[in-house]
């Protein structure tokens, strides 16, 4: 067995592997433990979903994987380091659900401005437009670009941040996006959304440093590790009514359990990873792991390769000229 998938693959790209090489296809695997460690030792690739842990004790049992494929852009389930360690290879889509993330983005902003209303001048509650709103991206991803484009459409200001792009670096301008420092987005938005790739550096980002400065009546999207948001500053600025509300996009269930500090706060909308299940996006998600993990497989060993002997003897390249 070459391809040890856990997940659900397009049909269509499913019998374009099988024909290339071993599969073992059951995503029944995801929700049976038990019987995946049984079939992890044979695979050299896997393809696994996110309810699906994989850790550093679970990838010893597997010593010919080269290859860990997931259908959506998160790894939160992988052991990155462990991975890293062993050489094993993650394979992610690149910009497959760019789109579908950029939609849902703008959907749940929607949907915010206009379920928790204001209170107007005039006394009122009153539901607000993303016309002449100031949005801000924090993470300038593949998913920035169609967000920025889709936010322009709808008449909003769009501005950003990334803690890896400067601010004078012409991307910025590429995507028609005014970067800001963080303070100033928070303070300044009238709506966030948040797409930073996750690193353990970034656990806790958005604190009560910024967070309590967030601007009157903000509201504020993640579709990002909800690790990049201090529990406690999120649910104080929720709770206070200095945020209207948030919609994190995340697999944390646990994370407004009884007992933690977003529990039970009405202007919160937790989905479990959804922004990116369309029809599309699975489909070019597919097709995207499932090429890679095919050239992965396919290609000799780059230590084999190194380690070829020549004619003479001596190690190396085959085709490299022996000495004198």
């Amino acid at each position: 067995m070459d391809v040890l998938i856990a997940d659900s693959l397009e049909p269509e790209v499913l019998g374009w592997l099988s024909a290339r090489h071993g599969v073992h296809c059951d995503p029944a695997l995801a929700r049976e433990p038990s019987a995946f460690r049984r079939h992890l030792p044979q695979a050299r690739a896997v393809v696994v979903p996110a309810l699906l842990a994989l850790d550093a004790p679970l990838l010893a049992r597997a010593p010919l994987l080269r290859c860990v494929g997931r259908l959506t852009p998160s790894v939160d389930n992988i052991d990155v380091a462990a991975c890293s360690a062993r050489g094993i290879e993650i394979v992610r889509p690149s910009t497959a659900a760019t789109v579908a993330e950029a939609e849902f983005a703008v959907g749940a902003l929607l949907q915010m401005l206009r379920r928790v209303p204001v209170i107007s001048p005039e006394g009122l509650l009153v539901g607000r437009e993303l016309n002449g709103s100031t949005i801000g991206i924090i993470g300038m991803t593949s998913t920035a670009r169609p967000l920025a484009e889709l936010l322009r459409a709808f008449g909003s200001r769009v501005v950003g941040y990334d803690p890896g792009l400067h601010a004078t670096d012409p991307q910025w301008a590429r995507w028609n996006v005014t970067p800001l420092g963080l303070r100033e987005l928070v303070e300044q938005c009238d709506g966030v959304v948040v797409l930073l790739a996750y690193f353990s550096r970034y656990r806790g980002l958005l604190g009560e440093r910024y967070l309590l400065r967030c601007r009157q009546d903000q509201v504020l999207v993640n579709l990002s590790s909800a690790l990049i948001l201090e529990e406690a500053a999120l649910a104080d600025a929720l709770t206070s009514g200095r945020m209207a509300a948030a919609w994190l996009d995340s697999v944390d269930r646990a994370m407004t359990a009884p007992g933690r500090p977003l529990h039970a706060i009405d202007s919160l909308q937790v989905t479990p990873r959804v922004a990116s299940t369309t029809r599309e996006a699975h489909l070019r998600a597919s097709w995207d792991v499932a090429r890679r993990l095919d050239r992965i497989l396919t290609e000799e060993p780059r230590s084999l390769r190194l380690s070829v002997a020549r004619p003479d003897g001596r190690a190396g390249r085959p085709d490299a000229p022996a000495p004198g």
